[in-house]
């Protein structure tokens, strides 16, 4: 979850068990999905990891597998087994190329993973219509015209995160999926991440969430259509010297 999923999730192999959970929460203390969320977020099937992004809905299991979160996907009690079998590919001299470890990994692949219906599977065409939408207040306004249980919980949980999160969340995710590479993301969420801490959302979101446990957070704004285009601005506005640099 957070930013455990950007350590992994953009590594050429991930695998998933019937445990693992997914999920890019931050929106609800008052941060961004970093740690290139906004590199792998718009590169999901449609609209899904726009709607993931700024709900943070859970993805449990062989769904991580069919959204293309996991690449591949084992059983809890073949890890050990699947460790052993990849760690025997380094023994002796010879390097190990990803058409074996590929192998390996398929041999594991679980049949109740590669049979599962992705639970997401039915609600695809309401979350491509509605998280397309060009702004953050005419996707909450499809999710109140809507008329269905799974876009009443979305709305409720996105009425509940920080307004100015969802808003650079949004765009992040846009951007983020024009830019070519995780490095130019990377940059790109080290002033967001920066600009939260300088903000107060996030600080009041861990004090809600984290240290007093009241879970009422007191947003500032407190609505999508109050946050103002100038402040999303400075979010992605340039640090000057203190841009991040990956050479």
């Amino acid at each position: 979850m957070g930013g455990g999923v950007g350590i992994s999730v953009n590594g050429r192999f991930r695998v998933a068990t019937e445990r693992t959970v997914f999920a890019m929460p931050e929106t609800g203390i008052g941060l961004v999905p970093d740690v290139g969320g906004g590199y792998f977020l718009p590169r999901m099937t449609g609209q899904l990891g726009m709607f993931l992004g700024l709900t943070g809905h859970r993805l449990k299991g062989w769904d991580c597998l069919h959204a293309g979160v996991a690449t591949h996907a084992v059983r809890g009690d073949m890890v050990d087994k699947l460790e052993e079998a990849l760690a025997s590919l380094g023994e002796g001299d010879n390097l190990v190329s990803e058409k074996e470890v590929m192998q390996v990994l398929d041999q594991f692949l679980s049949e109740e993973a590669k049979e599962h219906t992705f639970t997401l599977a039915r609600h695809m065409e309401e979350i491509n219509r509605i998280f397309s939408g060009e702004t953050v207040e005419e996707i909450v306004g499809s999710l109140r015209s809507e008329e269905s249980e799974f876009a009443d919980k979305a709305l409720k949980t996105m009425e509940a995160a920080s307004p100015t999160s969802l808003k650079v969340a949004y765009r992040q995710i846009r951007e983020g999926g024009r830019m070519t590479t995780l490095g130019d993301v990377l940059r790109m969420e080290y002033r967001l991440v920066t600009r939260c801490c300088q903000d107060k959302d996030f600080y009041e979101g861990v004090r809600a969430a984290l240290i007093d446990r009241d879970n009422k957070p007191v947003w500032v704004p407190g609505s999508v259509e109050e946050v103002a285009m100038d402040k999303v601005d400075w979010y992605f506005s340039s640090l000057g010297e203190e841009e991040l640099s990956l050479e």
